[in-house]
């Protein structure tokens, strides 16, 4: 019997959910031609939360089928590291040195361009730009290179709701914990059970998934830049 269970994977491209067990991790699979992210409204103001994206994007015919918080962000919702949408940078690389998850080294970047999702090390990011149409940072990477984070002890007793991604082919793989974890039970999730190479963390705590096939809608805080894929 596998160590690690799936609650739920979603084939976002599917009429149904595919469920694949019971307990530790919700899993979400999305084509990365249909995902975007997503800051602010038309007014350029944060939105902030998944259910404001939901309503916002309703007006313009669309309707949100899956959401996620997108990295970590400042106390007024803007993004602590690199964002860019719909090709414009919004938010330059961040590669200071600091206090908090983010500036555990090494911290990484979530891009989609012309070939797919990836994510890589933040340092890496600056010769790969060119024709990226989304990114996002955040921190510290769970894996590179199909290694655990060395940085994670698999005795710390530092547990979290927790959500990462990674990226396989054409698909982006989106995870949340359902239980507090830690770096490296969630690292060890991504590299023994998706059998990902890179996998980023997203956040913890505020961790937030909104699916109405899966009757998610999560909004325990305000959140900074959030995924969104749309119909």
């Amino acid at each position: 019997m596998k160590r690690w269970l799936m609650a739920l994977a979603l084939l976002l491209t599917s009429v149904a959910s595919r469920p694949e067990g019971g307990g530790m991790f919700t899993v979400v699979r999305v084509e990365a031609d249909k995902l975007r992210l997503v800051w602010q409204d038309d007014k350029g103001q944060p939105l902030r939360r998944l259910d404001r994206l939901a309503a916002w994007l309703k007006p313009q015919g669309k309707t949100l089928t899956f959401g996620m918080n997108a990295g970590m962000y400042h106390a007024d919702g803007g993004p602590v590291g690199l964002l860019v949408i719909d090709g414009r940078e919004v938010s330059p690389l961040n590669l200071s040195d600091g206090q908090g998850n983010f500036f555990l080294k090494p911290n990484g970047v979530f891009l989609l361009d012309a070939k797919g999702p990836r994510v890589v090390d933040a340092v890496d990011y600056p010769a790969l730009k060119e024709g990226v149409r989304y990114a996002t940072q955040s921190g510290p990477l769970l894996l590179k290179g199909g290694e655990i984070n060395l940085a994670f002890r698999p005795s710390s007793a530092s547990r979290y709701i927790r959500n990462g991604v990674c990226a396989r082919g054409s698909t982006a793989i989106f995870v949340i914990s359902e239980r507090p974890v830690s770096f490296h039970e969630f690292a060890s999730f991504f590299r023994d059970e998706l059998h990902c190479r890179d996998a980023l963390y997203l956040d913890g705590a505020v961790s937030s998934l909104y699916s109405p096939k899966l009757n998610r809608n999560d909004h325990w805080h305000e959140l900074g830049p959030l995924f969104g894929v749309t119909e």
